[in-house]
């Protein structure tokens, strides 16, 4: 348990920086026609590296979560 409580904090950092890094890599701008008056409401779905990207987001926010709940359980 020692070992486990030492490692966590390290293993949440990295844990964090790939959110974060994922969320900075998500494309969620309109280009720079909306700064004209012109918008393009297109919807669509995601494929290939969106929808990985969008995954792995919701995959490392969990591991966030659970990392941090097992940190304050660790005490």
């Amino acid at each position: 348990m020692q070992v486990l409580s030492t490692l966590l904090p390290y293993i949440q950092l990295v844990v964090a920086v790939l959110l974060v890094g994922a969320i900075l890599l998500q494309q969620r701008g309109t280009g720079l026609g909306a700064v004209f008056g012109g918008e393009s409401n297109i919807y669509r779905t995601q494929r290939g590296f969106e929808k990985i990207l969008f995954t792995s987001t919701i995959i490392f926010a969990a591991l966030f979560i659970i990392l941090a709940i097992l940190s304050l359980l660790a005490q």
